[in-house]
């Protein structure tokens, strides 16, 4: 029993959250003596003083609880909220610069799906159990304006760069689903979400990077200062990491940290891409295109068509049809 609360209210997680909240109580399993004869022997035992074993566990239960508490108030610290704010500040960067130019250019919509996801599965626990008013806001806000970038980007769909955002999601999404299965504390499925998040948002902005390898004439502010928010505020999420860490050496949290370690390494390459000095950016591309070239085989094979050329046949298109509302506006 106390192994499995320990796995429950792990570092991180709703007790965190709780305990925020100034509550000090938590949550007892209910046992009804009279629906079990076992349990009415067994109370009556550690009520006569019989049994060690209850007084064991409620030792370490009670251990357990004070190093919960201790940890819940490093968690709440100065990198942990300059990174939420710098995360939230790049969200609203990015809503600005949509609405600035009238246009998704220059902005991966692949990237945008993968938080979207990260947002729905991490953010369950909305529906568990209440919240600080601080958190409630930020998982509400991140949510709902993931869903508006999504339904910006279906209505200015003409000006979406299809040909620079091809990062495959599938190649993203599997080993995600497999990491989060594997590595999960628990095989509830809200655990395994949970887990599934922390590795999405570690190659979430993968698609942006790729994006802006191939663009690298593009120098719009707004999406230039959208990308370095979102590295920073991973980058100072990593600082809270390590602070808790130094402050109370049995905080574990693994899949934070590998999503996080990931994130980083690509924010870093992409910061160095600035001076010309990039390591993974020709990496990047060579695989990105290898793998674009085993889907279109695929395609090939089981459709008949790929993607690539639909989207060139549409593109050759829509330039037939602009030359030709221009060469209209000439003639009138």
């Amino acid at each position: 029993a106390a192994q499995k609360f320990w796995s429950h209210f792990r570092g991180c997680s709703a007790w965190e959250e709780t305990m925020a909240e100034g509550g000090d109580e938590v949550p007892q399993p209910e046992m009804d003596a009279s629906a079990n004869p076992g349990l009415r022997g067994a109370a009556g035992a550690a009520a006569a003083g019989g049994s060690g074993r209850f007084s064991a566990v409620s030792k370490l239960y009670k251990n357990n609880r004070a190093k919960l508490a201790k940890l819940s108030s490093y968690s709440w610290n100065i990198f942990r909220y300059i990174g939420d704010y710098l995360h939230l500040f790049g969200v609203f960067a990015l809503l600005a610069t949509l609405a600035k130019n009238r246009s998704c250019k220059g902005i991966s919509r692949s990237t945008q799906i993968l938080y979207f996801l990260v947002f729905v599965t991490r953010y369950l626990d909305l529906l568990d159990h209440s919240q600080t008013a601080y958190l409630v806001f930020f998982k509400i806000t991140y949510i709902v304006t993931s869903i508006i970038v999504l339904l910006v980007f279906w209505r200015l769909d003409p000006s979406y760069e299809r040909k620079k955002d091809t990062c495959s999601l599938v190649v993203i999404l599997g080993p995600c689903c497999i990491g989060a299965i594997v590595l999960s504390e628990s095989s509830q499925p809200i655990e395994v979400l949970w887990a599934f998040s922390q590795f999405c948002e570690g190659f979430a902005m993968v698609p942006q990077y790729v994006f802006c390898y191939r663009d690298r004439s593009a120098n719009d502010m707004g999406v230039t200062l959208y990308v370095l928010c979102m590295g920073a505020y991973r980058c100072f999420y990593a600082a809270n990491w390590i602070y808790k860490k130094v402050q109370m050496p049995h905080y574990s949290d693994i899949q934070s940290w590998l999503g996080g370690m990931i994130e980083i390494l690509f924010f870093a390459d992409y910061l160095l891409s600035f001076t010309g000095l990039s390591v993974l950016r020709s990496m990047v591309l060579k695989v990105d295109e290898k793998i674009n070239e085993i889907k279109e085989k695929v395609e090939m094979k089981v459709l008949g068509s790929s993607s690539s050329s639909a989207r060139s046949a549409s593109g050759e298109q829509e330039l037939r049809q602009r030359r030709k509302v221009e060469e209209e506006a000439l003639d009138i």
